[in-house]
């Protein structure tokens, strides 16, 4: 949608998303055999708070299914980086 474009800004409060060039966009998907990559694809980046999700797969694959009995959908007032409430 080119309509869309250059909307928004990083969050000037993080470091590593403050100087990022929002004109990047990279695509990459692994094929088990091969590596598919489109566009910035080779530039590194910061995962932020995708790295929650993948924490959370890791865990659940060590705990299982119930793990997820521990989890609330209410904000807990803690910051955004704390494991306490699991």
């Amino acid at each position: 949608m080119a309509a869309e474009r250059n909307r928004g800004t990083p969050a000037q409060y993080i470091p590593e998303l403050a100087g990022v060039d929002v004109g990047q966009f990279g695509l990459a998907v692994n094929l088990g055999d091969r590596c598919l990559r489109a566009g910035d694809a080779e530039t590194a980046f910061s995962v932020q708070s995708i790295s929650k999700v993948f924490t959370l797969t890791l865990a659940m694959a060590r705990m299982g299914d119930g793990l997820l009995t521990r989890l609330g959908c209410e904000p807990s007032g803690d910051p955004f980086n704390s494991i306490v409430q699991l």
